[in-house]
């Protein structure tokens, strides 16, 4: 593929976004910092790009998260928070289930653990390959403009 010597480097995940692109209002108790980092992880595992985490999404990010869980908890889990009702989780509702979730865990540590499960060659990056594989756990296909174009906006520099 014309794109293998392009990779997402840890260190994108951690730049901070334009001052339009932040999301604004913060939930209860966290930090302009923990929220950004929040939103990270809900970038990261909403592999579809379609502004909502999913049964399987959800599956994936817990289990990267250090949590193993059966369907019917991940069910409930998003029962739990799904207020709308459409049986996946928006950012609002992830930003919640994570703050209950997780408290005042530090989140970046959250996402140092996702990003190295997903970095199987622990060179540092996640390549094409990476997000090929995991989008095939989660039972999704993209074509190589697809993926190039999921790195191409992560990876600003």
């Amino acid at each position: 593929p014309l794109f293998r010597e392009t990779q997402i480097e840890m260190s994108t995940l951690y730049r901070g976004m334009s001052k339009k692109d932040k999301p604004r209002g913060r939930p209860q108790g966290l930090t302009q910092q923990k929220k950004q980092e929040i939103r990270e992880a809900f970038e990261l595992f909403d592999t579809d790009g379609s502004g909502t985490i999913d049964a399987k999404e959800l599956n994936v990010a817990m289990r990267a998260l250090g949590f193993e869980m059966s369907e019917d908890e991940i069910t409930r889990m998003i029962a739990e928070v799904d207020k709308d009702g459409s049986g996946s989780i928006d950012f609002d509702e992830f930003s919640h289930m994570m703050t209950a979730k997780f408290g005042e865990r530090d989140i970046k540590e959250e996402l140092m653990k996702a990003f190295h499960i997903i970095d199987q060659d622990k060179n540092g990056k996640i390549s094409a390959a990476d997000i090929q594989r995991i989008a095939k756990e989660l039972g999704e296909s993209f074509s190589d403009r697809e993926i190039q174009e999921m790195i191409e906006e992560a990876d600003r520099d």
